[in-house]
């Protein structure tokens, strides 16, 4: 990837990531699953998290080191840990709740429940979480080091991948405030990469800057 459709994914990655709790309802109940935005809400996000991994694949390319490979390696791991929990999330709770609504049963919903944390899933999720925050960090360290890009440009976007595990325990507005800090990374990175100082892209298979 080039420098502007890296640019471009990281802007359009932060941008989904704002969109997903500004457009999925703010409840956990059956009303708020069954609805469209919650399907919405959660696809935004589930297309944030595919656009990070070649974005970060193109800020290697941009960059050229060792750490921005390992970044980028780390984040497409945490990327595949972590969908297949939010696609549960998003088409399997839509289901569940149409349904407990239609047939008023809400006891159905206490399989959204047992979905929601059992044990393997909820492991995979976590681990994908950790390692999507550990993948930025990397990539802000990387940008860091370069004397290409922006020094402090990587920071918000790894800040908010730090703490994407722990707004999921404080108050909604936080969750729409964290959606908001990533996006100002992603929008920053881009707006770095667009306007940094250049170095020629590094082909992905160049063992001189890969191994």
């Amino acid at each position: 990837m080039g420098p502007r459709l890296t640019s471009a994914a990281f802007a359009a990655s932060g941008i989904l990531f704002l969109l997903y709790p500004v457009i999925r309802p703010s409840g956990d109940d059956a009303v708020a699953m069954a609805a469209t935005a919650w399907v919405a809400g959660h696809a935004a996000a589930m297309l944030g998290f595919v656009l990070l991994g070649p974005a970060m694949l193109g800020l290697h390319q941009a960059l050229g080191d060792r750490l921005s490979l390992r970044a980028a390696v780390v984040t497409s791991i945490g990327t595949g840990l972590t969908l297949p929990y939010y696609g549960a999330e998003d088409f399997g709770l839509n289901v569940i709740a149409q349904r407990s609504l239609r047939d008023q049963a809400p006891a159905l919903m206490e399989l959204a429940q047992e979905f929601r944390y059992g044990p393997v899933a909820v492991s995979m999720f976590a681990a994908g979480l950790a390692l999507l925050g550990a993948g930025a960090v990397m990539a802000a360290v990387s940008v860091w080091r370069s004397g290409t890009l922006h020094r402090w440009s990587g920071t918000a976007l790894a800040l908010g991948f730090a703490l994407f595990i722990p707004q999921f325990f404080g108050p909604y507005s936080l969750r729409i405030a964290h959606g908001a800090l990533i996006m100002i990374g992603g929008l920053w990175l881009a707006v770095s990469l667009a306007t940094g100082r250049r170095r020629e892209p590094v082909a992905i298979g160049d063992v001189r800057h890969a191994v």
